[in-house]
Formats: structure tokens, sequence, C-alpha cells
């Protein structure tokens, strides 16, 4: 135990010594999207993202996400298609962030990172949804940033 304990002391000092940030970004999301354009796909999911023609999305996800650009600086770039389209661009690096009223067992997570969830709702058949948005795969930093803002506005 105390070898282990020395061991995590001597990775944390090394890492700190080196100037690495923890958590990181290794393909650089957060730092590019500050002060630049956050790319967001979002498909539609009534009332939480709403698509009505050719105007920016609607809806509560869409204007948290709208507050989420604002306190990064940045303008937000939208790309609307199904579920699949943007689950495979967030895989690709094409989307920094997909909304849709996703659910924490989304069968997406294995294209994105799901945020914790951000907001319980009761559905329908009495059990309670739990929703969530989806980042890039390993980008940390972006991701606690995020997790962090939803936090903030929404309290969990």
């Amino acid at each position: 135990m105390r070898l282990a304990l020395a061991s995590a002391a001597v990775a944390a000092v090394a890492l700190t010594g080196c100037g690495m940030q923890i958590p990181a970004d290794p393909e650089g999301t957060l730092d590019r999207v500050r002060g630049d354009v956050l790319r967001v796909g979002a498909t539609e999911h009534r009332p939480f993202v709403e698509l009505d023609g050719a105007g920016e999305p609607t809806g509560s996800e869409a204007a948290l996400v709208q507050a989420f650009a604002e306190r990064l600086d940045a303008d937000i770039a939208w790309e609307t298609g199904s579920e699949a389209e943007l689950a495979d661009a967030l895989e690709q690096g094409e989307l920094d962030l997909v909304i849709g009223g996703f659910l924490d067992d989304t069968p997406w997570s294995e294209f994105g990172a799901a945020t914790r969830p951000y907001l319980e709702a009761p559905a329908a058949d009495g059990t309670v949804e739990k929703h969530v948005m989806l980042a890039p795969l390993g980008e940390n930093a972006f991701l606690v940033e995020l997790e962090t803002f939803l936090h903030e506005e929404t309290g969990r």
C-alpha cells in the first residue's frame, strides 16, 4: 500500500514538472474552441432540441449550448442530422458536441463521451430519464469544462 501511494506521488510530481495539464485534451478541443467556433450537432428531440426549418436549433439543450459557447467566447456552427450521422461525425472529430435529448443509457456512448446527467425528468412510464450530452472521447479538459458549466446552470 505504501509503495502504491509513493508511486502515485512520484508520478504526480513528475507530471507537474513536465508541464502536463490534467485533465488534458489530446486533440486540443477546449483550446481550439475557446475564442473561436464550437461545432455542435443537433438532432430533433422535443422539447430539448427543436428544428424548425432553416433557423438555428431551439429548445432547452440548444439554449444551454448557446450559453456554454458564450462562456467560451465562441460562435456556434450548427450541423443537423440523425443520431447516427452526428455520432459518426463526433467520432471522426468533425463535431465538438452533440445534443438531442440523449439519455445516460444512450447506445451512442461508444462514439462519444456522455456527460454526467444534467437533468432528470419523469418519463411517461413513471421512470426517471437522465439527460446527457455527447462530447469527443478522450477530450477530458473539454468534458470537464462542459460538465462544470452544466452543473452551474442546472445544479446537477
